[in-house]
C-alpha cells in the first residue's frame, strides 16, 4: 500500500520536483497490494463485526484496488470506497472500486466527519512520516464505535529476532530509497516505520481506539521451507510476519487519550 503523507511541497518560486518518496510510490513497479491472504483475513473480520446492515468501508491507502477486490467477496451490501494518495495507484484501482485522491496529512481525507462506519489500513502505516496526524484522521471519518482494520509488518517476527541476534538488518526495515542494505529481500518499498504488537496496544489507546483484538497473518515472502514454521507463529501474534489489527474507535474523555482498562486488551 502507498503512504498519504508524502507530497509535493509549494514555495514562493514554484512546487519543489517531486521527492524520492513521492518518485518511488508512483513507481508502477513498487508493490501497493498488501497480497490476497491479508485482505481475505481482515474482510472476514470486519465482516463478523459489521453484520448484515449495509455500511461505509473506506479502503485507506487501497493501492492498485486489488486487496479491495478481495474484500469485497467477504462484505456484499455495503459500500467499499477506495483512497489512495498515488495518482497511478488510483488509475489502476478505479478498474475494482470507487476511488478518490486523499492524504492523511493536510488537507486530510474527503469525508466528512464521523461518515464512515468501518476503515480498512492494510500495510499502510509503516510508509508514513506521521502516524499520529493519521491516526487522529481515521478517528475523525470514523463514527463513534466504527472499526478500525489495521495491518503491518511486524518488526518482532521469529525471523527478526534471529536476525537481530546474527546482527543483520531485520526483513521489513529499510535504511535507503535506493537499495537494499544489509538485509534479506530484493526490493524498496519505502518503510519508514516499523511496529510491534506491544507497540500498537498501547500507540491505537492514545490515538482513541479501544484495541479488540491482535492476530496474525504470514508472509507470502517466506521461503519455502520455512513457510509451515511462519504459519504456525500466527498462533503468537507478537511472533507472526504480519500484525492484523482489530480496533474500536472511542470518544477521547476532554481531549485525553483513552487508555485500555484493565483485563480488555486485545490477545
Amino acid at each position: 500500500m502507498t503512504s498519504s503523507t508524502a507530497h509535493t511541497e509549494e514555495r514562493a518560486d514554484g512546487p519543489h520536483p517531486p521527492s524520492s518518496l513521492q518518485q518511488l510510490y508512483e513507481d508502477p513497479a513498487t508493490p501497493v497490494a498488501s497480497g490476497p491472504d491479508r485482505a481475505r483475513r481482515q474482510a472476514e473480520i470486519l465482516a463478523r463485526a459489521l453484520g448484515p446492515t449495509p455500511s461505509t468501508v473506506l479502503d485507506i491507502g487501497c493501492g492498485d484496488g486489488s486487496a479491495a477486490a478481495t474484500a469485497a467477496r467477504s462484505l456484499p451490501g455495503h459500500r467499499l470506497v477506495g483512497v489512495d494518495w498515488s495518482q497511478d495507484a488510483l488509475r489502476r484501482a478505479s478498474a475494482h472500486l470507487t476511488a478518490v485522491r486523499g492524504e492523511l496529512s493536510a488537507p486530510g481525507l474527503p469525508f466528512a466527519t464521523g461518515s464512515a462506519d468501518a476503515v480498512l489500513f492494510s500495510e499502510v502505516i509503516e510508509h508514513l512520516v506521521d502516524p499520529d496526524a493519521a491516526l487522529d484522521e481515521l478517528h475523525r471519518v470514523l463514527r463513534p464505535g466504527g472499526h478500525l482494520l489495521l495491518s503491518t509488518p511486524n518488526l518482532a517476527a521469529w525471523y527478526n529476532r534471529a536476525l537481530l541476534l546474527a546482527g543483520t538488518q531485520p526483513v521489513f526495515s529499510e535504511v535507503s530509497l535506493r537499495g537494499i542494505h544489509g538485509r534479506p529481500g530484493s526490493q524498496v518499498v519505502g518503510h519508514l516505520r516499523l511496529f510491534t504488537a506491544r507497540a500498537l496496544r498501547s500507540m491505537l489507546p492514545a490515538a482513541g481506539f479501544r484495541v479488540v483484538r491482535i492476530t496474525g497473518a504470514p508472509y507470502h515472502d517466506v521461503p519455502r521451507p520455512l513457510r509451515p514454521l511462519d504459519r504456525a507463529a500466527c498462533h503468537v501474534p507478537s511472533l507472526a510476519s504480519i500484525l492484523l489489527v482489530h480496533a474500536r474507535a472511542v470518544p477521547r474523555r476532554g481531549g485525553a487519550p483513552y487508555r485500555e482498562p484493565p483485563g480488555e486488551e486485545g490477545s
